[in-house]
């Protein structure tokens, strides 16, 4: 990774947030230095209330931090912006609108306008269109295209996410848990797909996740958050797995079983908790 600002696409320089709450200041995060390689597919792992949602809120621009400074290639994180698309959790689709017209208003949003500062004049309803078109092409949903969201599964919801998040071309892909409400044999199919999706789009990928094995078949590095609150990072991990990757091939791999022992022992050794129960 040698252009411009290859190996410090993202940089996190001295992060701290700080909430104010009933009870006082609550210190979310501190002293968070990291820096992301363009290209790279970085997972933030930890236990409940370790701060990973709200880093990837930091990076996404939806908050800003208290202390410390946030810069994506060379230009500071003063707010959301559409070379960072988000999928949350939560698909966050408008019900009333097919999957084409929900990935269409984000294509819309982001190339229907002229955009002075990379010369880009405005794009006509056809090119809007074969945008929309190649994005849902592109996670699988072009039969499902016309129908609403009700009308179809959850990881197909979840695919129309990806599809809107990509359509607008990022420069990088923040992803809070986008599989985590999905039934196993779903989750491990919308992971294939997008390992296949990141091999072809090349993108710059943070993910929050709680899932071990997800962090190691996705990831180059895993970054492990150690308790909150004043979470830090506690540990980085480089993952070197070849691409492409094969769950099947990986599941009795001593090099992957390393990785996921690494991660296992950080968070239930030495970050190990025992969680406060509610009379």
């Amino acid at each position: 990774m040698s252009d411009n600002f290859g190996s410090k696409f993202i940089q996190i320089q001295g992060v701290e947030q700080c909430f104010k709450t009933a009870k006082g200041p609550f210190v979310a995060l501190q002293g968070i230095d990291l820096n992301v390689a363009k290209g790279e597919f970085v997972a933030l792992i930890g236990h409940s209330g370790c701060g990973k949602s709200t880093l990837l809120n930091l990076i996404a621009g939806l908050t800003l931090p208290t202390r410390g400074s946030l810069i994506c290639a060379n230009r500071e994180i003063a707010g959301p912006g559409p070379e960072r698309a988000v999928v949350f959790q939560n698909h966050s689709l408008l019900p009333w609108l097919t999957c084409f017209e929900n990935v269409y208003l984000a294509v819309e949003r982001v190339f229907a306008v002229s955009d002075r500062v990379n010369g880009r004049s405005g794009e006509s309803k056809a090119q809007l269109k074969a945008r929309t078109d190649a994005a849902l092409a592109l996670v699988g949903l072009t039969p499902a295209a016309h129908k609403r969201p009700g009308e179809i599964s959850g990881g197909m919801k979840q695919r129309v996410g990806i599809a809107r998040a990509l359509c607008m071309e990022p420069q990088v892909l923040l992803l809070d848990e986008p599989f985590g409400a999905l039934d196993a044999l779903t989750r491990a199919k919308l992971q294939d797909e997008l390992l296949a999706i990141v091999a072809k789009t090349q993108s710059t990928v943070v993910m929050v996740t709680h899932d071990v094995d997800e962090a190691v078949l996705l990831s180059d590095r895993i970054v492990m958050m150690t308790n909150g609150p004043a979470a830090k990072i506690g540990e980085v991990l480089h993952v070197e797995l070849t691409r492409p990757r094969s769950r099947v091939e990986l599941a009795e791999s001593s090099q992957y079983l390393h990785y996921r022992k690494a991660v296992i022992d950080f968070l239930y050794t030495r970050q190990g908790h025992v969680e406060k129960l509610v009379a």
